[in-house]
């Protein structure tokens, strides 16, 4: 009747499904009409187990239905791909689905459609309840779903609606009985060639119980299914909710209710049941070929089947013997944990093992993984051999304990003692229940819940309990005006420090607003008298993180406001170095304390060209910086700058961090080796001297041994080791041998 498309709620900015109505049966008043029913239907339905409908409208000629986007698969499409479920995993999805039909039926809505494809299980495995197109409020009976008129799926049908009678609450459960049947049998109950056929049998035959197709099937949840199933409505769970209680009670470990009447209901179940009226004609006929044709054969193709499976067994046990019982083959169990439980069982299943299944609570692996098997993985067992599976049955739960009538402060305990938390309280006046005792509880005591579950309480007032007033806020004077004109007759006022209330108005009431207490009670306004005064911790010298947990222990609130400059020798360089208020100052808790944080102050250097290192390290010390000296630099001979500095790093003029160290050169001649020129002629020598940097001087003498043009001697010599660059070299040269003197005798 309608397509569904994923769209996006711009305006919301949402993924929701959209419902569009079929063109060709835009036209058509009764579709339109079942269309919007849908909606009208759904939209006041609130629930996790129901599809929440958000919107409905018509754009010309297209009517369409926003509506929640699931992500998942119905159950319809589960069953077809994976067969029958677990007993346990049943009974869950039967569980919440019976919880979205409670709420619907509460609100006068009858699904009258339940069936596998209008049940869908999201990607986490929660159940969600979907079409209510041909659902209808009880007290309208107007419209498509008026009564006499068959609408549904025959496969699902109660018989009242296959009959066209009028359906109620107790309809759906039927159709909710059929689906669990089919969820463990995995199978419907009824088929047939026709709707009619199916109809039919609904109506008057009663299907196997389930727990003969599906022997895994716990006698207590096949139970459950008969009596959700039962032909008459009379004899069904009288609501949804009763039906959810006892699955509730399966899944706990504990017996359905329905059990206790196991014996008498099986009794009944022998007997045939009543005559009753087919639904039509074609019915009729239906029914007298099946009362003529088949109930007979029905019994005899039952005994060959039990000849043949006995004959089978023989000729197994014969085979055994006259082989002499050579070992079955052999099959490794495969390691399964934390593999899905009913893909687990395929497997085992398709390995012609045979499986049983135990829960097991765990708190870490989810509801319906494997957390073992019995025997374990890698076990070599026969074909045929029974396998355990230990499925996880999800964090374990612990029944609610019964605290009507118990006053509230017990209840509270109790609750809190057994690991649930105690939920909405509800204060209601009552004649027969004593002041501060519990009327009533929800859930009831003794249903399992998971830990920390709340539970909420109706407690009574008592016949003259009153609610204490809300005064927060309020002068002294006023709240206590307001208590009296409550009606309470014992109030007192008590003070205490506060940093958000202003002096003189309230702060609370003990016991607190919206408590119900007797008109006798004592009750105390608390008013405030300011905020606590306290004395401001001295921060400086602190980091920023170490101030601000002084500050917060002494009640003030820290305000980075700004740096502030410091000199080296301070040592609050990035500390704390300035506050607002001083250290030992009085304030009131929650005062603002300003600080700033210490940064170097900026120098400029000096120019120390010229000076001697003395002189440079005194002029640095006088702005805060350090002078240290480096290697000579180079100056040539003769200059102003020997032995002073001639050179510093930063340069003058720059700006740097006080403290920060500046690197001066004192200036230096360079130093050159002299060359050994002793016995070169005085033109060689000269060019030695002057290559090497020095001046070139001579003088002469006389010698008997150095040839004339000779270097005899030179000052200094090579000796003598480096001097500086443009020293005088004296060289003596050779004049020849001194004149001879001729005697005459």
């Amino acid at each position: 009747m309608a397509d569904v498309y994923e769209a996006e709620d711009t305006l919301l900015n949402r993924r929701v499904a959209v419902k569009i109505l079929h063109a060709n049966f835009a036209s058509d008043e009764a579709f339109v009409t079942r269309f919007k029913r849908e909606a009208q239907a759904a939209a006041n339905l609130s629930h996790p187990n129901i599809v929440a409908i958000y919107d409905w409208g018509q754009e010309g000629s297209t009517y369409y239905m926003v509506m929640e986007l699931i992500e998942g698969r119905t159950l319809r499409e589960i069953l077809k791909s994976e067969g029958a479920l677990f007993p346990r995993r049943a009974a869950e999805i039967a569980a919440e689905t019976a919880a979205a039909l409670t709420v619907a039926h509460q609100a006068g809505v009858v699904h009258r459609d339940i069936k596998p494809g209008n049940i869908m299980i999201t990607h986490n495995g929660s159940v969600k309840v979907t079409d209510f197109g041909i659902a209808r409020a009880l007290d309208d009976s107007e419209e498509l779903t008026k009564t006499g008129a068959v609408i549904g799926t025959a496969t699902y049908f109660s018989p009242e609606q296959a009959q066209g009678l009028p359906a109620d609450g107790r309809s759906d459960v039927y159709s909710l009985g059929v689906v669990l049947y089919e969820m463990l049998a995995a199978r419907p109950p009824f088929t047939g060639e026709s709707p009619v056929a199916v109809a039919y049998q609904h109506v008057s035959e009663y299907a196997p119980s389930v727990s003969q197709i599906n022997t895994d099937v716990p006698p207590e949840l096949s139970a459950v299914v008969e009596a959700a199933m039962a032909k008459n409505p009379d004899d069904r769970y009288a609501t949804a909710a009763d039906l959810r209680s006892d699955l509730l009670l399966f899944l706990s470990g504990r017996q359905p209710i329905v059990v206790g009447a196991a014996a008498a209901a099986a009794a009944t179940a022998l007997v045939p049941p009543p005559a009753t009226v087919p639904p039509d004609e074609t019915a009729r006929a239906v029914a007298y070929q099946t009362e003529d044709g088949t109930s007979g054969q029905g019994t005899y193709v039952a005994a060959v089947i039990a000849l043949l499976a006995l004959l089978a067994v023989g000729v197994f046990i014969l085979f055994r013997l006259f082989t002499g019982g050579a070992s079955a083959d052999l099959v490794t169990i495969p390691d399964l944990k934390l593999a899905e439980a009913e893909a687990a069982s395929r497997t085992l299943q398709e390995l012609d093992l045979k499986v049983l299944s135990r829960l097991e609570n765990s708190d870490t692996i989810p509801q319906g993984v494997v957390v073992n098997t019995e025997p374990v993985a890698g076990t070599e067992v026969e074909k045929g051999s029974f396998v355990t599976l230990i499925e996880s049955a999800g964090t374990e739960q612990f029944t609610v304990p019964q605290v009507i009538g118990e006053t509230e402060e017990v209840a509270r305990a109790l609750i809190e003692a057994q690991g649930f938390q105690v939920g909405v309280v509800e204060y209601a006046l009552s004649e027969d229940v004593p002041e501060q005792t519990v009327i009533s509880q929800d859930p009831s005591g003794g249903i399992p819940a998971a830990a920390g579950a709340l539970v909420d309480l109706v407690v009574s007032k008592g016949p003259f309990s009153l609610e204490v007033p809300d005064t927060s806020g309020m002068s002294a004077e006023a709240a206590q005006l307001e208590l009296a004109q409550a009606g309470f007759t014992n109030v007192v006022t008590e003070e205490e420090f506060s940093s958000d209330i202003a002096v003189g108005f309230t702060i609370r009431t003990d016991p607190e607003a919206g408590r119900v207490v007797g008109r006798d009670d004592t009750i105390t306004v608390w008013v405030s008298e300011g905020a606590e005064p306290t004395t401001v911790p001295d921060l400086k010298g602190k980091t920023i993180g170490e101030a601000n947990t002084i500050a917060t222990d002494a009640g003030l609130v820290l305000d980075d406001v700004g740096r502030f400059e410091v000199t080296a020798s301070s040592g609050l360089n990035g500390l704390v170095a300035w506050q607002d208020p001083d250290a030992g100052t009085t304030v009131d808790s929650g005062t603002d304390v300003s600080v700033k944080i210490g940064v170097l102050k900026q120098v400029e250097v000096p120019n120390f060209e010229g000076m001697t290192a003395d002189e440079a390290a005194t002029a640095g010390a006088a702005v805060g910086l350090d002078v240290i000296v480096g290697g000579p630099f180079t100056v040539p001979p003769g200059s102003s700058l020997i032995g002073k500095v001639a050179d510093q790093d930063p340069s003058a003029g720059t700006t740097i961090d006080d403290g920060s160290g500046v690197t001066v050169y004192i200036g230096e001649v360079e130093k050159v080796p002299v060359p050994d020129v002793v016995g070169m002629t005085e033109t060689d020598a000269k060019a030695a001297i002057e290559g090497a940097g020095l001046v070139f001087a001579r003088t002469e003498a006389e010698s008997d041994t150095v040839a004339i043009g000779n270097v005899i001697s030179q000052n200094p010599d090579s000796a003598g080791g480096d001097v500086d660059k443009g020293t005088t070299v004296t060289v003596v040269v050779s004049i020849g041998p001194p004149p001879t003197t001729t005697t005459t005798p």
